[in-house]
């Protein structure tokens, strides 16, 4: 009777501790979604909803927490997500009593367990005192995870009253390693250039003694527009579109021609100022209105983006080979009449000293 009551307490006594263990370890009360835990700046993981599975962990980490004004801080974010979940990250546009100096680029590591992502930020501070870097939300599906605060002392160089005061130093001249090649790099350059003028002179009077060259004669200003003249119309500037350099070409040939036969500076002269220079040479009345019709189409085409045509450009073409054939007789008689000039009075020098 007594071993059967003994046996029953038993039974009791361990019923009772196992329920009392059992409700000791049941399961915990769920953190509020949201709801940031006090942290030491080392990161902590983020609010969690009733979702199943691994954890959002978010973390915040700085590599000091007492820094000097202006102080470089590396603030490393990281975040781990179960499988392929999404993960938007915080907005780093400000950070209150806190300046960016450089974002890193987030990288990417795919593990096992999820994603697993990481940012360098680089941040400091030029207000003292003592301020936290706050929670950073991390968005992923309808829940946001909060990283820790983190606690950054932002202080000046201690002054140590005991020691010298030094005053700001004058500037001070770096000394150059190479200053003292200068001079042999110049003296050297000075050398080499002047052997190479020496032989290229050497050379080219060589060249002159084994190669004695051939002086081409000088062609007349007749001859050479005329050349002038054929190369500009095989070129067939005019008809390839080619027009404003067809007539700078053109002006061009019968001012040097001018100025070389008749001596007239036409070169330095506007149009307007040739075309009064050529009223006085002994043209017929329709030479120079073609002439004078010429020069100015030529101003228009240069200037005024005139675009005349094929036949304009033909007809500009003949006027010009015209005034040339035109004027190169009027050189020849005044040639003609300058030596028959100085004949005469030859003669009449003779005869006065007969």
């Amino acid at each position: 009777m007594r071993k059967s009551t003994l046996h029953i307490a038993c039974t009791f006594v361990v019923f009772f501790l196992l329920r009392n263990l059992s409700a000791q370890t049941g399961p915990a009360s769920p953190v509020p979604a949201g709801s940031p835990h006090a942290g030491g700046g080392h990161g902590r993981h983020g609010s969690q909803g009733a979702t199943q599975g691994p954890p959002v962990v978010v973390k915040a980490t700085v590599d000091k927490q007492q820094i000097l004004i202006g102080q470089p801080i590396q603030l490393m974010l990281e975040a781990t997500v179960p499988g392929n979940a999404p993960l938007t990250w915080p907005p780093l546009d400000s950070i209150p009593h806190f300046e960016w100096v450089e974002k890193g680029k987030t990288d990417s590591v795919v593990r096992p367990d999820g994603h697993y992502y990481r940012q360098y930020l680089t941040i400091t501070s030029f207000d003292s005192g003592a301020y936290s870097i706050p929670p950073l939300p991390f968005v992923s599906g309808a829940t946001k995870f909060f990283t820790d605060s983190v606690r950054i002392e932002v202080g000046y160089t201690k002054f140590d009253p005991s020691k010298d005061y030094h005053d700001i130093k004058d500037i001070i001249d770096m000394p150059n390693p190479y200053a003292k090649w200068i001079p042999w790099f110049v003296g050297g350059v000075t050398l080499l250039a002047l052997a190479l003028v020496i032989w290229l002179v050497r050379k080219k009077k060589l060249l002159q003694r084994l190669m004695p060259g051939v002086i081409a004669p000088r062609l007349s200003p007749y001859e050479e527009a005329l050349r002038q003249l054929e190369e500009l119309e095989q070129q067939g500037f005019a008809e390839n579109g080619s027009v404003k350099i067809f007539y700078t070409r053109l002006n061009d040939i019968l001012r040097v021609f001018i100025h070389r036969r008749l001596g007239i500076s036409s070169l330095a002269e506007t149009s307007e100022e040739l075309i009064g220079e050529i009223r006085g040479l002994p043209l017929t009345p329709a030479q120079f209105d073609e002439l004078a019709e010429t020069l100015r189409m030529s101003d228009f085409v240069k200037f005024a983006k005139y675009q005349p045509g094929l036949s304009d450009n033909e007809r500009s073409y003949r006027v010009i080979r015209a005034s040339v054939e035109r004027m190169n007789a009027i050189g020849n008689e005044r040639e003609e009449a300058a030596a028959a000039d100085g004949k005469s009075n030859g003669k009449n020098g003779g005869k006065s000293d007969g």
